[in-house]
């Protein structure tokens, strides 16, 4: 299942790439940039489909949960059943939950805001890595 998530979140990125026209990828940025995505949608209508709101719950999800495992460190697991990033010390985030969430209730549960609070929230069981360094453009490998 792991290897489905990390699916979802690398077809996000070539996805919102083209559409974002920023380097969209597991960066802060870009998490910020998904969030406003997901909010024009919500306010256009787009959830009204629970077809449509579950798979973008996932893949949007996923990417969000990818962005932490990559920028704080982490651990995808299950959780009572539930998909989660996990941390030292028994600290859990739900990606797919505040996905949905925002979904559901706006900018006042954004993905941002969870994306930010996380070496707040997890101070001292969460490690800020470096970004990974980009290839030049011009490198295929």
């Amino acid at each position: 299942m792991v290897e489905h998530i990390k699916a979802n979140a690398e077809m996000t990125i070539q996805q919102m790439r083209p559409l974002s026209r920023i380097d969209f990828g597991y960066t802060r940025e870009s998490v910020e940039w998904l969030e406003g995505y997901i909010e024009r949608m919500r306010q256009s209508g787009e959830f009204k489909a629970e077809a449509t709101k579950d798979k973008l719950t996932s893949v949007f999800g996923s990417f969000l949960g990818e962005c932490i495992v990559r920028c704080y460190g982490g651990v995808w697991t299950q959780r009572e059943g539930v998909w989660c990033v996990a941390f030292e010390g028994d600290n859990f985030v739900f990606p797919f939950a505040k996905v949905s969430k925002q979904m559901e209730h706006g900018l006042e549960d954004s993905i941002g805001s969870l994306f930010r609070a996380v070496p707040l929230v997890f101070k001292g069981h969460v490690h800020v890595l470096p970004p990974q360094p980009k290839k030049p453009w011009w490198r295929f490998w």
